[in-house]
């Protein structure tokens, strides 16, 4: 028989942090049982296990709190690979992990599958698509997703790249663009179906860009009878004046140069006006495609709306110069959902080292209220920047020193190898780039799932 109680109000008493309400009503489903010996530590829930989140409740590892860590999917992605899954180079396992895994010898944590669906500020508690979780202090990390400026309705037939799923479309839409090529005896309607159009100049749509000609130019090389790969056309389109625009002109300029002797073609200035299953229009222009993939903007989570607080034009919410919203210290907003500009007034990038950073801060911050202690400001360092455009090519960033080509692709390669999670992932990843490598081919070029909306049918035999 189980015993509906309510959860204590246990936040710490100081002049930072308000003392928190009781719940409206009781909660069963998610309390700890009265016995518990942590059952009157305040209790933090974090909402989202991505870079953010799950660096938060890392950094609350011995802390007098307990900690609830809620997302709608068991298993954080190291999202900066998304795009290797996309253009078959990684498996999914290879840059994802179970979030209770990596947080197994964690005790003070506990992990919860669910979507939050509201957050109600003034009664603390985080509604849920099943039931409602109360907080002491809340720690919002739902980072982006993929914004179409007004267009959702291209969302179907230009796919982005946030999660696996996203990943999977793509290597999906990909590679059965080669296998229907096969079937096809009009030159006209080969052309456009070999016709990749990546939406959007930033590290994500190089990255795709280059990786789409290195798989037409050198993997799919003599596999195929009735045409040639290597004819497949790549076109990156940015609506601003360059490319990676984070990067100093000189790497933009680098990068530039190893696309182009990639094959891709790059186009600035060039705002996309429409899309259709077959067709991008730049302008008066239009350009007859097989797929497109998008990469040009990303827009902040629908839940900080109902925080209450101001958002940014992206819909970002905006915060104190301790991440917290406006007249509720005990919440957090970090990583993509946040819009900081108390550092040089611009808002800090949607970058996974920021999210860390303001993770690893706001832990802090946590941990001086249940000492009585002041929180300082928060204040981002900018570790460099680092960007992949194909085969032994990248730029990187680092302020006092920047470089291109082998050695910042080697970099890049040794960065993101050390930052995944698991000794497995780091030899299976570093295993399957060094057979890319030498052999030049994708491990992973398997076609699954059903037919989707805004996929092409295949042609007649």
């Amino acid at each position: 028989m189980s015993t509906t109680v309510e959860l204590p109000t246990s936040a710490p008493s100081s002049s930072s942090v308000s003392t928190p309400k009781q719940p409206a009503q009781p909660i069963s489903r998610f309390n700890l049982s009265p016995g518990d010996t942590r059952y009157a530590l305040p209790h933090v829930v974090i909402i989202g296990g991505g870079f953010g989140g799950l660096t938060a409740a890392r950094s609350l590892n011995g802390a007098p709190v307990r900690v609830t860590l809620l997302d709608r999917r068991n298993h954080h992605v190291f999202q900066p690979l998304l795009y290797q899954v996309a253009t078959a180079g990684l498996s999914p396992g290879d840059i994802a992990s179970p979030i209770r895994w990596i947080l197994r010898h964690q005790r003070n944590v506990r992990v919860l599958l669910g979507e939050a669906k509201a957050i109600d500020v003034e009664t603390r508690h985080v509604i849920l698509d099943e039931g409602v979780i109360p907080y002491d202090y809340l720690i919002v990390a739902t980072g982006a997703t993929h914004a179409y400026f007004g267009h959702d309705e291209w969302q179907t037939i230009a796919p982005g790249l946030k999660d696996l799923d996203d990943a999977l479309t793509i290597r999906r839409r990909v590679l059965l663009a080669f296998e229907q090529a096969e079937r096809i005896q009009s030159a006209h309607e080969l052309r456009r179906l070999l016709t990749f159009v990546v939406i959007g100049g930033g590290p994500t749509g190089v990255e795709l860009a280059g990786a789409l000609a290195e798989i037409a130019r050198q993997t799919l090389r003599n596999e195929y009878r009735t045409f040639d790969p290597s004819a497949a056309r790549v076109i990156l389109l940015e609506g601003g004046p360059q490319i990676l625009p984070a990067f100093p002109q000189e790497l933009r300029e680098n990068a530039m140069d190893d696309l182009y002797q990639l094959g891709v073609e790059v186009r600035t200035k060039a705002l996309v006006t429409k899309i259709t299953p077959t067709m991008v229009e730049v302008g008066n222009e239009k350009i007859e495609v097989g797929t497109v993939l998008w990469a040009a903007g990303v827009g902040a989570s629908p839940l900080g709306a109902s925080l209450g607080t101001p958002r940014d034009r992206a819909g970002r919410v905006i915060v104190e110069p301790d991440l917290s919203i406006p007249g509720h210290r005990e919440v957090f907003v970090i990583g993509d959902l946040a819009a900081y500009t108390h550092q040089d007034g611009k808002p800090l990038p949607g970058v996974a080292p920021v999210a860390m950073q303001e993770a690893k801060y706001v832990a802090g911050a946590i941990e001086s209220d249940l000492r009585k202690e002041p929180r300082e400001s928060f204040h981002y360092r900018n570790l460099g920047n680092l960007a992949t455009i194909g085969r032994a090519a990248a730029v990187a960033d680092f302020g006092w020193i920047r470089f291109s080509g082998w050695i910042a692709w080697v970099l890049w390669l040794f960065v993101h190898i050390m930052m995944l999670i698991g000794f497995r992932n780091r030899l299976v990843v570093l295993t399957q780039w060094a057979w890319a490598y030498f052999t030049r081919q994708r491990a992973v070029r398997l076609i699954t799932g059903e037919r989707e909306d805004g996929e092409a049918s295949p042609p007649p035999a």
